[in-house]
């Protein structure tokens, strides 16, 4: 009797673990411009769980859109990804971060200019800030970009998420103008570029 005890409860004990470590999600926070941008960019892929668009980086506390496009307050427009370690890597998402913006255009992203669309990494533990250190060192010794990568690298800081109406925003206003004439050709490059990285459609 005693032994089925123990068998059950070591049973038990595994499908606990194996369900810790099933949704033991991590953060990842970056700032590449407009989020709307960002949030469709990572939605896309396999092993991401949630994106929120908000604001990084600032001295004020819970900033609404209108007073951070003022660009006083020191945010930055970012996304805070939930991801899956076991199907997707910081230094894959790293990878996506790069090659989908301009890392070199400092406080700007095509017409958006200002400080808070800056290219940002916000690390959120030691190994992640190493990584991102490293990538961005390596960019700029193989001059990829033919200019220096001036992406800010700094610890995390208090996140506050964006308005209602910013979240999930590309995939409920997919045929408007800016949606269509910004947002579009970036998803059509990730399709390109990390094809086997995405969610497979439904």
């Amino acid at each position: 009797m005693m032994n089925k005890i123990v068998i059950l409860l070591a049973m038990l004990l595994g499908a606990a673990n194996a369900q810790a470590q099933k949704t033991k999600l991590e953060k990842a926070t970056f700032g590449m411009g407009c989020f709307w941008c960002t949030e469709a960019l990572f939605q896309r892929l396999e092993g991401v769980a949630t994106v929120r668009s908000g604001y990084e980086g600032g001295t004020m506390a819970n900033p609404t859109y209108e007073e951070v496009c003022t660009g006083t307050t020191g945010h930055a427009e970012v996304t805070e990804i939930s991801f899956d370690p076991a199907k997707i890597s910081y230094d894959e998402l790293l990878e996506v971060f790069w090659k989908s913006h301009d890392p070199t255009t400092l406080n700007r992203q095509g017409a958006d200019v200002g400080t808070q669309y800056r290219s940002v990494i916000f690390y959120h533990n030691a190994s992640q800030k190493a990584v991102a250190e490293k990538y961005k060192a390596e960019l700029n010794k193989s001059n990829a970009y033919g200019k220096k990568v001036v992406t800010e690298i700094t610890p995390a800081k208090p996140f506050y998420v964006a308005e209602a109406y910013h979240q999930n925003y590309y995939n409920l206003n997919a045929q408007k103008p800016y949606c269509r004439a910004v947002i579009q050709p970036k998803l059509e490059k990730l399709e390109k570029i990390f094809k086997a990285k995405l969610k497979k459609k439904a």
